[in-house]
Order: structure tokens, then sequence, then C-alpha cells
């Protein structure tokens, strides 16, 4: 509850008006039973034509600011459920940035879009429906059942036990509806995944003929799905046919009863009128606020799923030191750094100690699993090291704002990945005010000569995750994207991998030519990639075992030795 209340705050004023124009809606639907009962026991009765017209002028009127009330309220509500559900998704979207890697993983890519889109709307569709159809109801029966005790006091109490019945049904409905809902939206989340891992995962599928295996996977997802949703409709239709029994009970009990009061005088034909029609709305109203509040359970569990992200403890804080941009030629330094993951039982790193200076490579090279990536994540701060210290330009990465730290580098991931849209687009992510010039020479040096090729050049179309371009085809994009930003470090994490070995060269040459005022850091698998760097370090089951040139290297470090006799021919 706290979590909404904290985004319905703003909009207080917005709220304030919505209750009354409900309620002016309430009043004025009430009103006009009274009135109706009035025409008929005065103006029908004694044939008095100018007491009828004056009432049905009332009650025209009243009709109309009724209608009125219920448009406004309507709208007001409506806006108000989409400023919030705005601003949830907003937060959930803030917030997804500032989650670690390993924070984000917990939740999963599948279960974050799934609580962005669907528990969000679930969320505002159920703030529409409680504002319209269960906060008039309190109102309409205290109104209503005044009304009627006014009229009699017998049936005051008859529309009292009426309406104690339903809701006394609706709760224990409603506690059942709550443990469904809460499977339902689990199952849909597996929904999600599974259907979002055939559609990308589609040519391994079918490079395996799993295509069955697939099929009977997706189909048992969506099986729980519809057995746990014809649960709920279930339930559903037995508290409507509950509901419509006893508004139908409730009527003829009044028409029986009222029809013998008014035998014996004390009541009248109109008051029957009334009588029938307080209990008509009464009783519609809570129906329809019972099916509103049958969805609530659902509407609550989507709730939590959002309060789980958003209060989620961040790991990674962001630093309020000044950063100061010193004229130093130690860009990147690591201080006897150690790292180990939230659900790990040992280091993955363990006293990595370099430098990566102005105007020189450093290189890192390892086996699979050595801790490289890594140490790029730890740069870039998706990760916060758990001993030592890391220093961009000799200032604690963890003490000045993670936007700063980022401003000053520009980094390749391992995974090239790009986005939807153009290829101008991708590389304006790298720096949107390039000009033409500047995005056809990030291009050149990334040895992305295809895009002439292609029809539109750089206005060519990318599709999502650059799926209708090859691997080289996607990395040499990539890193085109960051040679165009203007950094002090360039990190390129395994960024070669899928280029050919003419192609990595003419690529390295070029970026060593036009980099020059920067440090450049390679994490690569291939050692002919890093056999000119300035450092060379090797890393071992996230130890350094050896820092130094190719042929310092070839000399003193076995590990190193290794690996290039496997890749290189002779080890040279």
């Amino acid at each position: 509850m706290k979590t909404i209340l904290h985004f319905i705050k703003p909009y207080r004023k917005l709220l304030f008006f919505a209750i009354i124009f409900i309620i002016c809606d309430v009043i004025g639907a009430l009103y006009i039973p009274t009135l109706t009962a009035d025409m008929i026991n005065i103006g029908v009765n004694t044939g008095n034509l100018e007491y009828i017209i004056q009432k049905g002028i009332v009650m025209l009127i009243v009709t109309i600011l009724a209608a009125l009330g219920t448009l406004l309220g309507t709208y007001l509500c409506t806006d108000l459920a989409s400023k919030i559900s705005r601003d949830i998704r907003n937060a959930l979207y803030k917030k997804s940035l500032e989650l670690s890697t390993f924070d984000f993983k917990q939740f999963g890519t599948a279960s974050m879009i799934t609580r962005t889109l669907n528990d969000v709307n679930v969320i505002q569709q159920s703030f529409v429906n409680f504002m319209q159809m269960v906060l008039p109801v309190p109102f309409m029966c205290i109104i209503g059942i005044a009304m009627a005790f006014s009229i009699d006091v017998f049936m005051g109490w008859l529309l009292i036990g009426a309406t104690l019945i339903i809701i006394i049904s609706a709760v224990f409905i409603t506690k059942k509806a709550a443990l469904i809902f809460k499977k339902l939206q689990s199952f849909l989340d597996k929904m999600n995944s599974v259907l979002r891992e055939n559609i990308t995962g589609v040519r391994v599928i079918r490079a395996f003929n799993k295509e069955g295996h697939e099929k009977r996977r997706l189909r048992k997802s969506f099986e729980d799905y519809e057995k746990s949703a014809i649960k709920a409709n279930k339930l559903f239709a037995k508290l409507d046919s509950l509901a419509l029994f006893a508004i139908n009970t409730t009527i003829i009990i009044i028409l029986w009863i009222g029809g013998n009061r008014i035998g014996i005088g004390t009541m009248e034909i109109g008051d029957i009128t009334a009588l029938t029609e307080y209990a008509i709305l009464i009783l519609f109203y809570i129906i329809m606020a019972q099916m509103v509040i049958m969805l609530m359970p659902r509407a609550i569990v989507c709730l939590n799923r959002i309060k789980d992200v958003l209060e989620k403890e961040v790991q990674i804080h962001n630093g309020t030191d000044k950063y100061i941009d010193s004229n130093t030629n130690e860009i990147l330094e690591f201080k006897n750094v150690s790292f180990r993951y939230a659900d790990a039982d040992e280091n993955t790193l363990n006293n990595i100690s370099f430098t990566c200076k102005k105007g020189e490579t450093t290189a890192i090279i390892g086996s699979t699993g050595s801790g490289k990536s890594t140490i790029a994540g730890l740069i870039m701060r998706f990760h916060d090291i758990t001993n030592g210290k890391i220093l961009l330009k000799g200032q604690d990465i963890r003490k000045i704002p993670q936007k700063e730290v980022r401003k000053h580098i520009s980094y390749v991931p391992q995974v090239a990945w790009l986005f939807s849209g153009t290829i101008e687009d991708n590389l304006n992510f790298g720096n949107s005010k390039a000009t033409k010039l500047e995005l056809n020479k990030s291009l050149k040096i990334a040895q992305a000569d295809f895009v002439n090729d292609l029809e539109g050049g750089v206005k060519a179309r990318v599709a999502q995750g650059g799926k209708n371009f090859s691997g080289g085809q996607k990395q040499r994009l990539a890193i085109a994207r960051a040679l165009i930003k203007k950094a002090d470090l360039y990190v390129f994490d395994d960024s070669f991998s899928a280029l050919d070995f003419k192609t990595d060269s003419k690529l390295r040459n070029a970026i060593n030519e036009n980099i020059k005022d920067a440090s450049i850091l390679v994490i690569a698998q291939r050692i002919s990639t890093i056999l000119n760097a300035n450092q060379i370090i090797v890393l071992n089951d996230g130890e350094i075992v050896g820092i130094g040139t190719h042929d310092e290297l070839m000399k003193k470090c076995t590990i190193y030795q290794e690996i290039a006799n496997s890749q290189l021919k002779g080890g040279k």
C-alpha cells in the first residue's frame, strides 16, 4: 500500500476532485428515486400536473449533473491512473539502471518486462476500477440505507441484511482468488520467458531438431496459466450468480412486504418504487465492487512484485565527490583489487594491480573463466570491488558519480549489441553531436567499409540486436560506436573475436594511429591481437601470473608461453 501511496502523493489535488465528482454522481443517482417517489405519491395520486412537471424538471437537472459528475470523475480517474502508471514504469526503468548485473539477473529479463508492462497495466486498470466501482460503495450504502430507513425502518434493516450477505460472500471468495492470482502472475512470467527463448533461439531449436520438445514445453506453460485462469473465472461466475440471486430475492421481498404495508396504510406506492431502486443501486454497486475486489489480489501481487524491484538494496552506490579532471599520464590504476560475486564462495579476482597510461595499450589475456571480462565490468562499475581500489586519474571510482566514470570511458562489450533503428542512430549512442565527417571517420577506423555498400549508407536499417548483420559486422559497428566518443580510456572486451586476422590487424593499426591521447585496454583470447601491446597482463584463476611485453613474457611466463605455443607457429 505504501508503494501506491508514494506514487499518488504528487497528485493529491487530482485525487480529491475525482472523489468529489464520484460522490456527486452517487448523490444524484440516489436522489432521483426520492424525486420519483414524491412525484408518484403526490403528483400522480392527486393528479397535480404542475407538481409532476416541476419534479420532472428537477429530475432532469439532477440527471444532467449526475452524468457530468460521472464523466468528469471517469476522466480524472483515468488521467490519474495513467500518470501513476507512467511514474511507476519510469521508477522501474530508473531502478533497473541502478541495479548491478548480478542484481538484475536475480529478477531476469523476462520477469522485468512482465513487471514493467503487464503488472503496471494491471495496477492501472485496478486503480481506475477501484475509484469508480469500489470507492462509491460506502457512500451508496450509507446514504441509500439512510433513505430506506426514512421511508420504513423494516425496509432499512432488510437492505442492511442483503448487503451484509453479499459482502460476507465476497470476502470468502476473494481469499480464494488471492492464491490463484498469485500463481497466475508467476505462470505469466514463465510463459514470457519460454516464449522469448523460443523466438530468440529458433535457429538453435531447428538445428538440433528440438521443435517437438519446445512445443511441449510451451504448451505446458500455456496449460498451467489456462488452468489458473479458468479457476479464477469460475469464482467470478459463482459470485455473479450469487449477487444476481440476492438482488432479485431482495426485490421480491420488498414488493411482497411493501404490498402488505401499503394495504395497511403505512407505505405508499411511490415508496415501493424508491425502495426498489435503492436496493438495485446499492446491490448493483456492491456486485460491481465485488468484481473489482476479485481482481484486487492480482493487483496486490503485481504491486508487491514491483515493490520487490523498487526496494531492492542497491549494491553499487553512487559517489558524491566532485570529479577533478587532472592532467596525469596514469589514466586507470588497479590497486590490490579483489572481487567476489554475491553468490560465490571464493574470489573471482585476487590482488589485481596494474596501471593503464596515456598513449599506451594494455592487454589482458588468459584462459576462459580467468576473470578478464570481470575486470572490464569493474572498470565500468557494473560490479563493485570487494577489496582494494580502482583509480580513474587518481580518484577512487566509488567516490565519484557513476556518470562521471562512464563519461571518461568508452566501452565495447563482449557481446556486440545494436539497437533497432539505423546505423547512424547506433553511432550516435557514442556521441549524439557527431558530424557526418566524424561518423565516416569512426566507421573507417573500425574497418566498417561495408556500410557504404548498404542501401542508405549510415541510414541503413538495423534490426533489434543487429540480427540483420553478421557477427563481424556487428563487432565493427560496436567498435565504431565506441571510437566516435571522445574518452580517456577505451576498453575493448574481446571485441575482435569475430574478425578475420587481416581485418583484425588493419583495425588495430588504425586504432593505434588515431588514438594517441588516450589509454587503450584490450581484453582478448587471441594472442595475435595483443602482440604489440605496451603491457600484457596474464591472468590465471583470477590472479596475475605475468606482466610485460610479448618478448618479456615469452621468457619468464610459463602460462603465456603455453598460450603462444598453442596459437602461434613456433611461439613467435
